[in-house]
C-alpha cells in the first residue's frame, strides 16, 4: 500500500548517492551516510512553510494570553466552562493549537518509510525499490566507523546472520556507534523541544499538553525504539534534529517572539531613519520658526488710549425754567445737586467719576 512512499524515498537517496559517488567510494558508508544527510535537507526544504506556519501559530497563541488569563479568572474552579471559553476565544482568532505539530507530522510516514527501506537491507538481497542488485549489496556492505549501516542494536533471523558475517560475528562496533546515535538521538530531540517552547512563550489548554507530550515522551519513545533502528535511520533522525535547531534559531531571529527584547529591538531597528541634514535650511534661506499659539484668555474691552475719557454731562433732561432734573425734586436719582443745573452721573457705590474709572487697558 505504501510502496509509493518507500519508492520515493529510496529514489532521493539513489540520487544523492550517485551524486557522492563521483568523488567517493560507492561502497562506502561516508557516501551513504551524506545521502541519508541529503534526505533530510530535502524533506526539511518541502516542509519550510509548516514550519513558518507553526511559529505563526506559537505567536498568535501568545497574543491571545492576557485574554485568556481573563477567563481563568472569570471562570475559576469551572474547568469545563473555561475550555470552552478558550475554545471559542482561538476559533474567533483563527488560532490552530495544533499547528504547532505541523512540521512533524508529515515526517512521521518518511521516517516510518526509510526504517522500511533500510530494514530491508541485507547481503545477498535483491535490488528492491528502484535499486538493482548491485546498489543493493553496496548498501548493505558498506560500514560507518566499523559498524554496517544496515545494522541495528539489536537483531533477529537471517538477517542477524548476515549482519554479522560482515563483523567476524562481533556486536561491539555495531552496538557501540548505535548506542552512540541513540543517546544524541535522544538528547538532541528534547533540547529542541526545549528551545522551541522556550522560545516561542508559555502556552495554555491543550496546546500545553501537547508541548508536554513533545517534550518528555518522544524522547523516551525514541529511546526504547531506538534499540531496533538501522544504524541509517538513528543517523536520519539526528540530522533532522540539527537542522530543525538551527531553523528555528533562523526562524526566530527573523520573527521573534512579541514583547521580547529581539522584537523590541528589530521594532526600533525598523523605523524609518531621517536625516537631520534634511531638516536644516538650504544654505542662505532664512529659518522658519513655529508660531506661538495666541492666549485663550479673553480680553477686557476697554477704550483706545486716544480717546477722549472725559466725562461727559448727564444726558437726562432739565427743566428750562428751574435746572432741575425730570425727576421734580431738583436732583438726580441717585446723585446730589450739583451747581450750573448739570449733573454727572455716580457709581452705585455712590463714589463719583467715569463708570470705567480705574481700568487700564490689557495689552
Amino acid at each position: 500500500m505504501l510502496d509509493w512512499l518507500y519508492t520515493a524515498i529510496a529514489w532521493v537517496m539513489k540520487q544523492w548517492h550517485a551524486l557522492f559517488s563521483t568523488f567517493l567510494d560507492p561502497a562506502g558508508g561516508i557516501a551513504w551516510a551524506l545521502s541519508v544527510v541529503m534526505l533530510v535537507v530535502t524533506i526539511r526544504i518541502l516542509l519550510f512553510r509548516l514550519f513558518v506556519k507553526q511559529v505563526k501559530s506559537q505567536r498568535a497563541m501568545q497574543e491571545i494570553q492576557p485574554e485568556i488569563q481573563k477567563l481563568r479568572k472569570q471562570y475559576g474552579a469551572d474547568k469545563q466552562g473555561f475550555s470552552q471559553a478558550m475554545m471559542a476565544l482561538q476559533k474567533e482568532r483563527g488560532v490552530n493549537p495544533l499547528a504547532g505539530c505541523l512540521p512533524i507530522l508529515p515526517q512521521i510516514p518518511i521516517f516510518i518509510g526509510l526504517f522500511h527501506v533500510l530494514r530491508r537491507i541485507a547481503p545477498g538481497k535483491p535490488g528492491l525499490y528502484s535499486w538493482d542488485d548491485d546498489l543493493t549489496n553496496n548498501a548493505a556492505t558498506a560500514k560507518l566507523f566499523g559498524a554496517p549501516i544496515a545494522s541495528s542494536f539489536n537483531m533477529v533471523g537471517d538477517k542477524e546472520r548476515a549482519i554479522l558475517a560482515l563483523t567476524g560475528g562481533s556486536y561491539t562496533n555495531i552496538r557501540v556507534v548505535a548506542m552512540i546515535l541513540i543517546i544524541i538521538m535522544c538528547f538532541t530531540t528534547f533540547y529542541t523541544q526545549k528551545q522551541i517552547q522556550r522560545r516561542s512563550g508559555p502556552v495554555e489548554g491543550q496546546a500545553a499538553t501537547v508541548q508536554k507530550l513533545l517534550l518528555y515522551g518522544m524522547p523516551i519513545s525514541l529511546f526504547v525504539s531506538g534499540f531496533f533502528f538501522p544504524i541509517l535511520v538513528l543517523l536520519y533522525w539526528f540530522t533532522n534534529n540539527l537542522w530543525t535547531l538551527g531553523q528555528q534559531f533562523y526562524i526566530l531571529k527573523k520573527m521573534p517572539p512579541p514583547g521580547s527584547p529581539a522584537a523590541l529591538a528589530k521594532a526600533e531597528a525598523d523605523k524609518p531613519r531621517i536625516d537631520p541634514k534634511l531638516l536644516a535650511p538650504k544654505p542662505g534661506a532664512k529659518p522658519v520658526r513655529p508660531k506661538k499659539a495666541a492666549p485663550s484668555a479673553t480680553i477686557d474691552a476697554a477704550p483706545d488710549a486716544g480717546a477722549d475719557t472725559t466725562p461727559q454731562d448727564d444726558p437726562t433732561p432739565t427743566d428750562p425754567g428751574t435746572g432741575s432734573t425730570a425727576s421734580g425734586n431738583g436732583t438726580a436719582p441717585g446723585t446730589g445737586a450739583r451747581a450750573g443745573g448739570g449733573s454727572r452721573p455716580r457709581a452705585a457705590g455712590g463714589s463719583a467719576g467715569p463708570a470705567n474709572r480705574g481700568k487700564r487697558r490689557r495689552r
